[in-house]
């Protein structure tokens, strides 16, 4: 917003002279009746230099170079000769200079008051000098009159003196010495950075300074007005400031709401539901309010009963210097009447009540007590609708005694959550349609057979990119004869197209290694897997391990093949593990079916383990995939002792980058004592 701007022709008919210079050079702009009648005329544009030429004005001329350097409001006394109609008159006179802004430019308003009678008149000098100058300096705060209130406070920030309207914009008596009091009509987050700011302006020479903040207004709500405060120094001393304020609540929400909702923006850009709805929270806190937590709603069915409304928390943030928000771990709660309404009529509601007495069945316990112990004093709930549904209830808190918000600031919270509903509706979109790949890639996960002298597990995990589920695949089953198939494969791509032709090729892979027979490799699984696919149109790009496990006494015989998959890492119960490689490696699947490939042995001992897994648990982007085996061979290294369970749990947990779905399959020769599975 520009600067007000000063209309000199107010002071035509004052009694005080009046005079306004422009630029550095200090040219005369204007001078009111009374100046012309105490000085002369004096022509315009001429600098002041030369209007009041002689050594006892260039204090004058040095104090106007003042003003305009640094802003601040002087006073400067001097003598003065004036030419009367053949007379020569000595005279003393009190110069008081402040900034201003006309339409003539940057300048320096001049006050000039005669001084001669208490110069000449000890006596009473310094009470009339002290009278006269105080009125002259409430004069000059009027000149900044364009706000809507001008205060005069002392060096210790106590006012002191006020133009008429504190009453009617606060709704607040004054009284002849307000001290520190008025403080409290400051919003109770902003008092710190307003005497922050006002000590720094008071330390070393006092300076100029502008700070917006909030005050309560009659109305009873908080409104945003800048205050522009100006230090009065006199013989080196800082006498008083000269506050001028403004309403400027309504720039400061439309700056806001244009601010929010472009940073809303990181919405957008957020795949996964946590993300999305913890940047909606982050968005809001700390401007618009102290906390806010956010919580999926969903519908539950019970026999005999109403169906009841449940949210889960999904997302929380708490501004600085709060306690810790509760761990972010899946908090449900029944709705309650209040939180029901806001539901029902998809409209925001404000709560208040005594200092951390939550109400129930607004939040979940956990967060009512964390509510209690920050002292919260209201909640405001805000329904968002989604697909035309009523999928999102937000929570935002006063904390710590705060006063709750008002009608505007419910109005900008509501805005910036409509404002990412879109954004919101899609990540949730992509979430649903990620459960659904995974329903389904569960579903053809099944468990491993139960099988005497051995211990298999598996484990799958999906990635954290929404939407985005992965072909990855493992299978145990056992094959006629007594042998054990294990199997590891992975389809390209993240999505449903990928999950379902997984779901394809792993049926057809079992169904061709348990009909194979006469003595038929992996190899010749894997190649009629190939063939079988390219002719059912299933081919896609895939990589797969397979293994036939037989029993040779106390140990096992591994039989494998490896299309273009990660090689099996070999555990032993004693020594350095290794990776089960070939000289020669076979090419993925569905990339040349007609191409010869081979099987390769290797002996387990009882106690040894084998581990086949996906390429989600070695590759990070960017690095080479060298640099992830070598990380797996240290990270088992270390955990031979642990049992099959730990032992997948311990590698998916050192995993550095999980955007990538996982999948481990590991098989243990138990020891003949029945030791470790």
């Amino acid at each position: 917003m520009a600067e007000p701007q000063l209309a000199p022709e107010v002071f035509d008919r004052a009694i005080v002279a009046i005079a306004l210079t422009a630029g550095a050079e200090h040219r005369l702009a204007y001078r009111n009746e009374a100046f012309q009648e105490l000085f002369g005329p004096r022509s315009l544009g001429v600098p002041v230099g030369e209007l009041f030429a002689g050594p006892e004005q260039e204090g004058v001329v040095r104090t106007l170079d003042l003003v305009l350097a640094d802003g601040s409001a002087r006073q400067v006394t001097t003598p003065a000769v004036l030419d009367g109609a053949g007379d020569t008159d000595h005279r003393h006179f009190v110069y008081s200079c402040s900034p201003v802004s006309s339409r003539h430019g940057a300048g320096v308003l001049i006050a000039a008051i005669d001084t001669t009678e208490q110069v000449h008149s000890t006596q009473d000098a310094e009470r009339l000098s002290a009278e006269r100058l105080h009125a002259l300096e409430r004069y000059e705060a009027l000149i900044t009159a364009v706000s809507q209130l001008v205060w005069v406070a002392g060096p210790d920030r106590s006012m002191t003196e006020l133009v008429s309207g504190w009453e009617r914009l606060t709704g607040h008596p004054w009284r002849d010495t307000m001290d520190s009091a008025w403080l409290e009509l400051v919003h109770p987050r902003d008092r710190e950075g307003l005497l922050e700011q006002w000590t720094h302006a008071s330390a070393g020479e006092p300076s100029k300074f502008e700070h917006t903040y909030r005050l309560k207004f009659a109305s009873g709500e908080y409104r945003h007005i800048t205050a522009r405060v100006v230090p009065v120094v006199r013989d080196g001393e800082l006498v008083e400031w000269i506050g001028a304020t403004s309403d400027v609540e309504d720039r400061w929400r439309t700056r806001q709401r244009e601010r929010l909702l472009a940073a809303s923006v990181v919405v957008t850009e957020s795949s996964r539901p946590e993300d999305a709805f913890a940047a909606v929270a982050e968005l809001v806190v700390p401007d618009l309010t102290d906390a806010c937590t956010v919580f999926l709603l969903s519908a539950r069915q019970s026999t005999g009963r109403p169906d009841e409304t449940i949210g889960t928390r999904i997302a929380s943030a708490a501004r600085a210097g709060l306690p810790p928000l509760p761990a972010l771990r899946e908090q449900t709660f029944r709705l309650g009447p209040t939180a029901l309404r806001a539901v029902a009529e998809r409209t925001p509601v404000l709560l208040t009540f005594p200092p951390g007495e939550v109400p129930a069945g607004v939040v979940p316990a956990e967060s009512a007590r964390w509510l209690a112990e920050v002292h919260a004093t209201s909640l405001t709930l805000l329904p968002l609708v989604i697909d035309g549904t009523t999928a999102v209830l937000a929570a935002a808190a006063t904390c710590q005694d705060g006063p709750p918000p008002g009608a505007e600031d419910v109005e900008l919270l509501r805005d910036v959550l409509q404002r990412a509903q879109s954004a919101l509706g899609r990540t949730l979109e992509l979430q649903r349609t990620r459960q659904v790949a995974l329903v389904l890639q569960r579903a053809m996960l099944t468990d491993p057979p139960t099988v005497p002298g051995t211990g298999i597990t598996a484990r799958y995990q999906p990635g954290n990119r929404a939407a985005e589920v992965g072909g990855d695949w493992y299978d145990a089953f056992l094959l006629p004869g007594g042998r054990l198939a294990l199997t590891i494969g992975d389809v390209s791509g993240h999505d449903l197209t990928a999950a379902t032709t997984m779901g394809q090729l792993r049926a057809m892979l079992r169904s061709l290694a348990y009909n194979l027979t006469g003595g038929q490799t992996p190899a010749d699984v894997l190649t009629a897997l190939d063939r079988a696919a390219e002719g059912l149109g299933v081919g896609t790009f895939a990589t797969a391990v397979h293994l036939h496990l037989t029993r040779t006494g106390p140990g096992w015989r591994a039989d494998w093949s490896n299309a273009g998959h990660p090689p099996p890492l070999l555990l032993p119960a004693t020594g350095e593990p290794r990776f089960l490689t070939a000289a020669e490696a076979d090419v993925p699947l569905c990339v040349a079916p007609d191409r010869q490939r081979h099987t390769h042995r290797a002996e387990l001992d009882p106690g040894d383990t084998l581990l086949l897994y996906t390429d989600g648990l070695i590759e990070v982007p960017g690095e080479d995939l060298t640099t992830g085996l070598d990380r797996l061979l240290t990270a088992t290294r270390h955990a031979r002792d642990r049992s099959l369970d730990d032992l997948c749990d311990h590698l998916l947990a050192q995993v550095p980058d999980t955007r990538d779905d996982i999948a481990l399959l590991a098989f243990r020769a138990v020891l003949p004592s029945g030791g470790r599975t």
